[in-house]
């Protein structure tokens, strides 16, 4: 009896130690491609750290949400330039659109024939480049000015070059917020009355500053109106999406893991404005234009379920132009 408690205690040991050692063994290997993953997010994103405290903080930031992409089983998260920030400083930076209190948060849905709203305004040539707002919570300006742009380009009143002053709507709508957030709607009313000129005469710096009316010159850009499309109504979006891409809000908490595919990982808490380009019936998805820079997502882009997806039906609209001015 007593050598079979001492085999026994011995294969329990044994047991014991193997599974030690196979635990330190993942712990190690996880240890490793972390470092890997790392050293790769570096180098591609060009990131740099003050110091050598700041760059270990940053790393257990980055092997955190590594974590995330692991235990995805989507298929659409991977590693993006946004991996360094926690999900709150995320926020605090990217997703800071100011939606009005009278917008509601709805889900609706209507199934619809396949092939009847199909539309893509990238590949016929009505959208312009994909630009990157940087560190300035100015998603909605970046909206604004995608909507007028396709609209101006769809009217035959600009080129797909065409690139207007998001750093003018920062600095001088003052019913926003500049990089603090601000909301569409307001902005198309301020173009209404206040013409924007390009990028290349208010050139964009992703800071606030004191409007600079002297810069406001060359050809000037202005709206007659904008419409609202109904909240929650995807049918009335598509429909819409026929005549020119929509200014939309959606929930981006979780784009920030976004690296391809169709997406569905996300709630209707809106809080980012994007630009509505394009629907696919075959593929049941949307696609949507953001301003994060081409190596994100799909060159800039993502593509939704379809559906009411990151609640991107609840506050949609879009502006109507009319021929630009010449201010000389």
């Amino acid at each position: 009896m007593n050598k079979l408690l001492l085999v026994l205690t011995g294969v329990l040991a044994l047991g014991s130690t193997i599974y030690l050692l196979q635990n330190q063994s993942s712990n190690l290997r996880q240890q490793d491609e972390f470092t890997i993953q790392w050293k790769m997010f570096k180098s591609r994103y060009n990131k740099r750290y003050a110091d050598p405290i700041t760059e270990s903080y940053r790393q257990q930031v980055f092997a955190s949400n590594y974590l995330r992409v692991l235990s995805d089983v989507t298929g659409t998260f991977g590693v993006t330039q946004f991996f360094d920030l926690t999900q709150e400083e995320f926020a605090a930076i990217y997703l800071t659109l100011r939606v009005p209190r009278n917008i509601n948060a709805t889900e609706s849905y209507q199934s619809t024939p396949k092939g009847q709203y199909d539309v893509n305004w990238v590949t016929r040539g009505k959208v312009s480049g994909v630009k990157d707002q940087g560190q300035c919570g100015s998603c909605w300006a970046f909206s604004t000015t995608g909507s007028v742009e396709s609209a101006l380009i769809i009217a035959g009143y600009a080129t797909q070059k065409i690139d207007l002053s998001e750093q003018q709507l920062v600095d001088c709508s003052t019913t926003n917020y500049g990089c603090g957030g601000g909301w569409m709607d307001n902005a198309f009313e301020y173009i209404e009355t206040s013409p924007l000129t390009t990028n290349l005469n208010y050139p964009y710096v992703a800071v606030d500053q004191a409007c600079n009316q002297t810069e406001i010159l060359g050809t000037l850009y202005s709206l007659s109106n904008y419409t609202d499309v109904q909240s929650g109504n995807t049918v009335q979006l598509k429909q819409f999406l026929q005549q020119q891409p929509l200014s939309i809000a959606v929930d981006a908490s979780n784009w920030s893991y976004y690296t391809g595919g169709v997406f569905s990982s996300c709630q209707q808490n809106l809080n980012h404005g994007v630009l509505l380009v394009g629907y696919n019936s075959t593929e049941g998805s949307w696609l949507v234009k953001n301003s994060w820079g081409t190596n994100w997502g799909e060159n800039g882009y993502i593509r939704l379920k379809d559906g009411n997806t990151c609640g991107l039906a609840n506050a949609a609209s879009y502006p109507t132009v009319v021929p630009p001015i010449n201010s000389y």
